[in-house]
Order: C-alpha cells, then structure tokens, then sequence
C-alpha cells in the first residue's frame, strides 16, 4: 500500500495542504494554502476543502486538522471558527463532500503527532506539551509518546485574560504591533504559568513562528524545558496525513 495521504490543516486564517510521505514525514508537494473563508461556516469550508480536492491526483483516505474540539466526529468548541460549527458531524460532513474516507482531529493534536512522530518530541519519554502559537494558542499533550487528546490551553484564564490566547498568541503580536522582545515576554509568562500547571519534561514551541525562534527565544526563562518545533508549518499537514495513514 501507498505511503502517500493527503493531509489538510484548517486554521483560522488559512487551510493548507499538501501530499505527505507517511514513512518519512516529508511532503511530496508544494504545501498549498488558501484563506480560510469568512465567515467559517460549515458550508464553506467544506466547500472551500472540496476544492483543495481539485490540486491532487489523489483518491485515499484524506486528514484533517481542525481547530476545535472533536469527540466521536462532533466539533464541540468553535473558539477560531464560526460558532455554527458547535454540534456538526464533522467527519460525516467531509466525507459527504469529498466522497473520501475522512478521518478528522484537532489541529493541535495533529501537529502534536508530527513532532512525537518526526520531530522534536521523537523519542521522548514522559509528559511533553506541543504548544502552537497562531491564530489561537492549540496545545498538543503526549505521554510516552501517545497523544492525550483535545487539551485546550488556550482556553485558560490567565493574567486577567479569557481566553488567555487572545492575549498571548501571535495574532495579538500583530493586532498590537509588538516587538519581538515585547512578545517574547508575554510568551514567556504564558509558558512559565503552563509549566507550573504541568510540569512537562519538555514543551516544544510550535506554530509558524517558530522560523522567527532567534527573534524572541532568548525572552523565555532558563527554567523552561522548551524547545522549538522542527516540522515547521508541516507539521499538521504530516500529522493530519499519520492518523489518516492508521
């Protein structure tokens, strides 16, 4: 059988995508990424992701990062998406439009997988936290290895702020016009308060920010077990196309 799955990765502002060796976590295309529509609603994303279709000749199973919570193929927050996505099949409605098998996971879940799979977290025993800085603030929980799904850290309260990622993702690094050195702090409380929480013996950095890692990395705290991502923006496009592999 084919190494070879489509893996999609809708975000807040943008749906990439890409083929992906499985074996290798390597795309074997151009990552591909359009907006993500406004509003977001059920009918068009799913419409906007029928179209993504048209770029592969590809007939598989298909993976899919979304951002919010999914238990039995139900979303179940909409914390970055349109509030009409509460409540919908989301596995049934993908599967409807694309006439594909579907298998459908949280965003941050599926970057979570990628660097527990490829990157940095290959390889790391005990409780790792994947943390994603974009649009919102996802949040990846693995333990030996194994994904403990549906953490939502950027729910938090924290410093006054609800949600606290409306406060500290990269999104508020541009909506506020923030330095680098600016941000950098503000991360920083962010995962020294996590850390606290959790105590993981590593927390790896992700989101696309992370190719900007020297901007900003020497603001974290010496005490925080944390280092950058290393799948880049590939990371849940590869780790859409694992779970849609098993």
């Amino acid at each position: 059988m084919s190494d070879i799955y489509l893996g999609i990765d809708v975000g807040g502002s943008g749906i990439k995508s890409a083929l992906v060796d499985v074996g290798s976590g390597t795309l074997t295309t151009e990552r591909t990424r359009v907006e993500t529509p406004q509003p977001a609603t059920p009918h068009a994303c799913s419409t906007a992701i029928r179209d993504v279709l048209d770029i592969y000749d590809y007939r598989g199973p298909i993976g899919i990062g979304f951002p919010s919570v999914i238990r039995n193929g139900v979303v179940e927050t909409a914390n970055n998406i349109d509030p009409s996505w509460v409540g919908q099949q989301v596995v049934d409605l993908f599967a409807g439009v694309t006439g594909r098998e579907v298998v459908v996971i949280n965003d941050a879940d599926a970057a979570a997988v990628a660097e527990a799979r490829f990157g940095a977290a290959a390889g790391v025993d005990g409780l790792v936290l994947v943390i994603t800085f974009g649009t919102g603030i996802g949040s990846g929980l693995l333990v030996d290895g194994k994904l403990v799904p549906n953490l939502e850290l950027g729910q938090l309260e924290f410093e006054g702020h609800y949600p606290s990622e409306r406060f500290f993702s990269a999104k508020s690094r541009k909506r506020e016009g923030l330095e680098w050195d600016e941000w950098g702090d503000r991360a920083n409380r962010y995962l020294l308060h996590v850390n606290e929480v959790f105590r993981p013996d590593l927390i790896v950095f992700g989101g696309g920010l992370t190719k900007h890692w020297a901007l900003y990395s020497d603001r974290l705290d010496s005490r925080l077990p944390v280092v950058p991502a290393t799948m880049g923006n590939s990371a849940g496009l590869v780790g859409a196309a694992l779970v849609a592999s098993r």
